[in-house]
């Protein structure tokens, strides 16, 4: 993967910069756009091989951009990332081009895997249990968490649980799965 170039598109600028540095070592070129904009004007320049796509970005959404994406970059391999999934999501992400779809936190192995798993490069491994309701759980709070820009008051009355409780759940490691 040396010779390609990569393009990472997360509104989250301190994790598209430690993810950047982090694929640095992967691929020959590392591009990172925090705006719809800046992801379409540096994929027609740039013209990556790869592309992680953060689901949500700002107010847009990425599923919005990536028939645009293949556009301007023909035979551009995505992986989209997520701070929580929906198989309505992941369905819809996949018919419009993507490769695979990732729920965060990711690192730059599973990363790598997701775009080798896509190529055929890899078996792709069935989990051989479904995640836990703790898993469940902790990803449903960070969708509401998200819906509500970060509000944990407004998570918390969303959520009918009170702010303390939801700020101690908060304060945990995400449960594995």
């Amino acid at each position: 993967m040396i010779d390609e170039t990569l393009l990472i598109v997360d509104d989250d600028e301190v994790f598209a910069e430690v993810l950047a540095r982090a694929m640095n070592k992967r691929f020959a070129r590392v591009c990172v756009a925090n705006t719809v904009e800046q992801a379409v004007g540096l994929a027609g320049v740039e013209k990556p091989n790869k592309i992680v796509l953060d689901l949500k970005i700002h107010q847009s959404s990425g599923l919005d951009i990536i028939e645009k994406l293949c556009s301007v970059s023909p035979g551009v391999a995505i992986v989209m990332l997520t701070g929580y999934s929906s198989i309505a999501t992941t369905v819809e992400a996949m018919k419009l081009g993507a490769i695979n779809y990732l729920c965060k936190p990711v690192d730059a192995d599973e990363l790598i895997r997701a775009f080798n798993e896509a190529s055929g490069e890899q078996s792709s491994e069935i989990p051989s249990s479904p995640p836990t309701v703790g898993r469940l759980q902790w990803e449903h709070i960070q969708k509401v968490l998200s819906q509500n820009d970060g509000n944990v008051s407004a998570t918390a009355r969303a959520l009918g649980m009170h702010r303390r409780t939801l700020q101690r759940r908060l304060q945990k490691r995400p449960v594995s799965h």
